[in-house]
């Protein structure tokens, strides 16, 4: 289980605003007959944020930094809405329970993970998904939707699809998802430098993200 984890959201509002995304670590070696050798370092991509541009008043420069106090600086995980990739599908569209392809079922199978697929083919990269909006998850077994009032629900520990004892799929059965959802992440920084520049204006020039893993 994720250390610390507080399952609260980072102000949507000023998440919108700020800047990051994905990072990887790749090994690069330049043999001598010049042509290169390269090894990926990390298995899974990391992500990184600076929300410092979300901040336009006064009063998103003093809930951050509640929100920066209750959270103890970088001690304690929480809820970053990406606002570049937030959803299962393309960002001007609605999930849809056709969105991702989560697992096949085997006929007893009852818990799946979300995740979402970057390419195609054999060398598709697969990002588990551990954090979405439980009330945004949409399912489908074959193509047919389930209500989650009665075939499904989200496990708010793990965002794992749990399908009801009499929903379980199918050998066979293709599972899907569509939903919106949130990076765990935590400040990679403990210390805030704010200022107020204005009568109604403020600004703390960098609120340093970073993803963190289970």
């Amino acid at each position: 289980m994720m250390q610390a984890f507080h399952d609260v959201s980072f102000p949507l509002s000023i998440a919108f605003g700020a800047s990051g995304g994905p990072e990887r670590r790749n090994e690069i070696i330049q043999l001598s007959s010049g042509a290169e050798k390269r090894n990926a370092r990390m298995a899974y991509s990391r992500r990184r944020y600076d929300a410092g541009a979300g901040i336009r008043s006064l009063d998103d420069l003093y809930e951050v930094m509640a929100f920066f106090e209750a959270r103890r600086g970088s001690l304690h995980a929480f809820r970053f809405r990406d606002p570049f990739d937030m959803k299962s599908c393309s960002r001007g569209a609605t999930p849809a329970s056709s969105d991702q392809v989560i697992g096949t079922g085997d006929g007893s199978k009852r818990r799946f993970r979300l995740r979402k697929t970057y390419g195609e083919g054999a060398d598709a990269y697969m990002r588990e998904i551990t954090h979405p909006l439980a009330s945004s998850v949409r399912v489908a077994v074959d193509g047919s939707e389930i209500q989650p009032s009665a075939g499904f629900s989200v496990d708010p520990a793990t965002g794992e699809v749990v399908f009801a004892s009499h929903a379980v799929p199918a050998n066979g059965a293709v599972v899907t998802a569509g939903y919106v959802f949130d990076v765990p992440v935590r400040f990679d920084t403990d210390q805030l430098n704010a200022s107020i520049t204005s009568f109604r204006a403020g600004q703390i020039p960098s609120i340093p993200m970073v993803e963190v893993r289970s």
